[in-house]
């Protein structure tokens, strides 16, 4: 596919960090494409460089210490280089982004409803009222009772799965082309993950939004992804269609990875060979 048809194009992204010791590495070479209305699945352990990928996209790193270098087009538009003021304007905007811990997105201080009606305001002409009318509109798109309530209450007064929700809420208020999910169930129960992945696959199929899903659950990846980039030590070691991917795994850390996830035995009677069923 030409990458003008691609939504997000990341191409030759290196990502190096400066310490004490001199500049070190921490994502090398990395190519993603994100085609509209899709699923890309970013896999890998822990430290494999996910987060930083995502943070050098929406240019959250600290430019004083870290340098990003290569190519990062949203609908051909050149991100990379761009000032903070611009990428202000594209963040929250063309491109939300879904933390992995919802607590650390939200000031304690204020309530829900300021800082929604702030997001709405700094992205549109809209007055207060109005603004507040699409935030409950917005937070009732993903199933929160008692919306308008809810916008009067602080943070630490809402659960984890509500303040993901809410999370969600405002990443797709403004209807972004781009969401970017980190972790985004790794903190919660299962019922509430359950709840966070469908409205995830809602905003995909109605607002045709292109995801970015950075996650370590490969049975998240399973249901979620149409493609996946697998990760290790900064680097995309494999990329392939989900089916293709967990059916015929290429490359030998993928194989690691689908290998490591939890398997029940169950042994139906003595002496009868034991039947293993993987939990994805």
């Amino acid at each position: 596919m030409r990458e003008s048809q691609n939504v997000l194009q990341v191409s030759s992204l290196h990502v190096k960090v400066k310490t004490a010791d001199g500049t070190l590495p921490l994502v090398h070479n990395i190519d993603l494409e994100l085609k509209p209305g899709r699923v890309l699945g970013l896999v890998g352990e822990s430290g494999s460089g996910k987060s930083v990928t995502c943070l050098s996209i929406l240019r959250l790193l600290d430019r004083k210490t870290t340098s990003v270098e290569g190519s990062i087009r949203l609908h051909g538009r050149e991100l990379n280089g761009l000032g903070n003021e611009e990428m202000r304007r594209i963040r929250g905007k063309e491109i939300a982004f879904i933390m992995q811990n919802p607590m650390n997105a939200f000031s304690p201080v204020f309530t829900i409803g300021d800082q929604f009606v702030e997001t709405i305001r700094t992205h549109t002409a809209l007055t207060k009222k109005q603004a507040f009318e699409l935030a409950v509109t917005s937070m009732q798109d993903v199933n929160l009772p008692d919306s308008s309530e809810l916008m009067r209450r602080h943070p630490f007064q809402l659960s984890g799965g509500m303040l993901q929700r809410v999370m969600i809420a405002f990443a797709m208020c403004m209807r972004p082309s781009v969401l970017i999910a980190d972790e985004p169930t790794t903190a919660l129960d299962v019922t509430n993950q359950l709840q966070v992945l469908r409205q995830l696959n809602r905003i995909r199929s109605e607002y045709g939004t292109s995801i970015l899903l950075i996650s370590h659950d490969l049975g998240v990846i399973a249901e979620m992804a149409d493609d996946v980039a697998v990760m290790q030590h900064g680097r995309i070691v494999e990329k392939a269609d989900v089916y293709e991917l967990f059916d015929h795994p290429q490359h030998v850390y993928t194989k690691e990875l689908l290998d490591a996830r939890p398997k029940l035995q169950i042994n139906q009677q003595i002496n009868q060979p034991t039947k293993e069923f993987v939990l994805s």
